[in-house]
């Protein structure tokens, strides 16, 4: 008798949806203040991104319009906070009225189910196109407590391996290459000096297009590691402190070391290519170019990082940006180009567990595309 502990068929059905979206399908329940007898899931890299199990009792149209009303104001929410563009939204109603006759199916960008018994999910089409395994996986061996005790087991196991997953992510590492570039930039700053030749080596080794096109092609890496002087140097050296371990903790030495470089070079095309007969040095085309791979990498953890990216990380990036165009000296078709680059070599490199073979064959097609473009203009089309 004391495995035959009292639920009833709704209350066992929403353990069982419960176990299939969060185990089999990786969707992570949403806390909502005032909301009840409704559980909510998410998963942004689903088709239907967020999953809806309603079991109260929906009696007529009236309440069925109040729900839908209620969905679309949460919906809303989510897409601010995850910077999601559209939230496909699949409401599963286990108690739904013979009362409301509306066409539940109308409804833009929200899929309503209605489902009495386990049999129902074979009769709907979204079901069957979007979770086709689902019928199969609510078949249990086990009943009653013992059925209870697996669900919340394995519930809590897998939220246990997300959240070490979730903190190898985040966990502060020790950012080595970002201290190597730091000590790089402060030491060819510094040692010339001390020798009195800093002049010359600006000279030998800016971004400078006319020389760049005459063979000079180291000058599009050396201009990147130098700068006008000590007030230039501390700032760009402050930003890449800030921002550079940053990306190296979450994406990697090597990801880290290779956005750098290309984003570097990217942003001393763009000055060779609006610059005219202008000098350009400075790493800041390199470090815009890790504040689009911060933002990238942020969008596929919009859940933890969207508020930040929304409300930090974007106003610096336009700030900057606005800044470069208000004020002389600064060469802010290094920043623009540098941004470009970074963020689709970002794109290319992809982001661990979260980007697809697709997204990332289409970041490394765009990534050769747009240096090859920004190589041609350089090189053979002086504006």
């Amino acid at each position: 008798m004391e495995n035959e502990i009292l639920m009833d068929d709704k209350n066992v059905l929403v353990m069982k949806l419960l176990h299939y979206f969060i185990i089999d399908k990786n969707y992570n329940p949403i806390i909502l203040q005032g909301v009840e007898n409704e559980i909510w899931l998410e998963n942004l890299e689903e088709d239907y991104k967020v999953v809806r199990i309603v079991s109260s009792y929906i009696h007529n149209d009236e309440q069925f319009n109040f729900d839908m009303f209620k969905t679309k104001r949460i919906v809303k929410k989510i897409k601010k906070k995850t910077l999601s563009f559209n939230i496909n939204t699949l409401s599963i109603f286990l108690d739904l009225g013979e009362n409301v006759s509306q066409d539940i199916h109308a409804i833009p960008n929200v899929e309503c189910v209605k489902i009495n018994t386990e049999s129902d999910f074979k009769k709907s089409d979204v079901i069957k196109k979007e979770f086709p395994d689902l019928t199969k996986k609510l078949k249990y061996s086990e009943e009653g407590i013992a059925l209870f005790a697996k669900i919340t087991s394995d519930i809590n196991e897998h939220n246990k391996q997300d959240a070490k997953k979730i903190n190898a992510i985040f966990k502060n590492k020790f950012p080595m290459i970002t201290y190597w570039l730091i000590a790089v930039n402060v030491i060819i700053y510094v040692i010339p000096i001390l020798f009195g030749q800093y002049n010359d080596l600006i000279n030998n080794y800016s971004v400078w297009g006319p020389a760049i096109r005459e063979g000079q092609y180291y000058r599009l890496l050396t201009g990147i590691f130098l700068h006008g002087g000590i007030l230039h140097l501390l700032f760009n050296c402050y930003a890449l402190y800030v921002i550079g371990s940053q990306v190296e903790n979450f994406l990697g030495r090597i990801k880290f070391a290779i956005i750098y470089l290309v984003a570097g070079i990217s942003g001393a095309l763009f000055s060779v290519i609006f610059g005219g007969n202008f000098a350009s040095i400075g790493a800041s085309g390199a470090i815009f170019g890790l504040m689009g791979a911060l933002v990238y990498f942020g969008y596929h953890y919009r859940v933890y990082l969207g508020t930040v990216i929304k409300s930090q990380i974007i106003p610096l990036i336009v700030l900057n940006l606005l800044l470069g165009f208000c004020m002389p000296g600064i060469d802010n078709f290094a920043h623009i180009g540098g941004l470009i680059g970074g963020t689709l070599m970002s794109i290319a490199l992809g982001v661990k567990d979260k980007s697809s073979w697709f997204e990332r064959m289409n970041g490394w097609i765009i990534t050769i595309i747009f240096l090859a473009f920004s190589i041609y203009m350089a090189f053979f089309y002086v504006i």
